[in-house]
């Protein structure tokens, strides 16, 4: 099996992405989009950013790799009536059966930074988007105190075995020189890309940080690893317990809620 597609099908996203949906819903009301327009969302989930994008009236396409999040946008996308969204199983670093210059707005939000090839991953966002269209990435920035899931990524690494020989961090997506070295052998000159730091929220009044940690601990591939290799030798709590010290740390939330900005790098390319 894809070790890719094993990993983000051995949780449960969708129990992470409900506390996203305010912020995807900001940040694609951002883009200032203006039907008709024509988007794929790349590293989808079940619609974090799909879902506003259909709702202001884009035709969508939500790819993700992970056949039990195709399932659950699908279930979304039925429930809210949006019959111009549909999602598909693919591959950011091979998008078969996907045509050249495709679409008007090809957006991948923390999605396509944690595919294996990186510069089959820009190429191909580049050769699916038309000429005058645009790619937008979000990415985690490595070591950036400020972006939450690059520190949950960095505790969660330092309790699983080294990665095998070969493997690109996804956190190298969130570095300029190597967006501008991947889209310029995608073809894209530097001066057509622009990068901003922003700024995401994971929101939920009714549950608290302990909680918020759980769902990770359960149900976010990356995380679930770390525990069941802290399993192993015996280190679970002190894993846990550096998780927790995290999000309490960072958590603005008011009476017992969850509220924990995430820096990470906001990525455009014109084309």
């Amino acid at each position: 099996m894809n070790p890719n597609k094993e990993l983000w099908e051995k949780g449960d996203f969708t129990e992470i992405a409900a506390f996203m949906r305010q912020s995807g819903d900001a940040l694609v009301t951002s883009l200032g989009i203006t039907p008709p327009l024509r988007a794929l969302d790349l590293g989808c989930g079940d619609g974090t950013t799909a879902v506003p994008l259909a709702h202001l009236g884009a035709e969508v396409v939500g790819i993700d790799i992970a056949r039990n999040l195709v399932e659950a946008g699908n279930k979304r996308a039925a429930e809210a009536g949006l019959n111009r969204l549909k999602f598909q199983e693919g591959d950011a670093c091979d998008l078969q059966g996907v045509s050249d210059h495709s679409f008007d707005l090809t957006i991948s939000i923390f999605g396509a930074m944690f595919a294996p090839k990186p510069f089959d991953v820009a190429k191909e966002m580049v050769r699916v988007t038309k000429p005058g269209g645009r790619v937008v990435m979000g990415n985690w920035i490595p070591n950036d105190p400020t972006s939450f899931v690059s520190q949950l990524l960095k505790i969660s690494a330092a309790f699983t075995p080294p990665p095998p020989e070969g493997f690109v961090s996804p956190m190298t997506w969130g570095v300029d020189k190597h967006i501008i070295e991947r889209f310029g052998q995608a073809g894209v000159l530097k001066e057509k890309i622009s990068m901003v730091k922003d700024t995401f929220h994971f929101v939920s009044p009714d549950k608290s940080p302990t909680q918020f940690i759980d769902l990770f601990s359960r149900f976010y591939g990356p995380t679930m690893n770390a525990f069941d290799a802290a399993e192993k030798s015996g280190k679970v709590e002190e894993l846990h317990s550096q998780l927790l010290d995290l999000a309490n740390a960072q958590n603005k939330g008011a009476d017992g809620g969850t509220s924990i900005p995430a820096t990470f790098l906001r990525v455009t390319v014109n084309l």
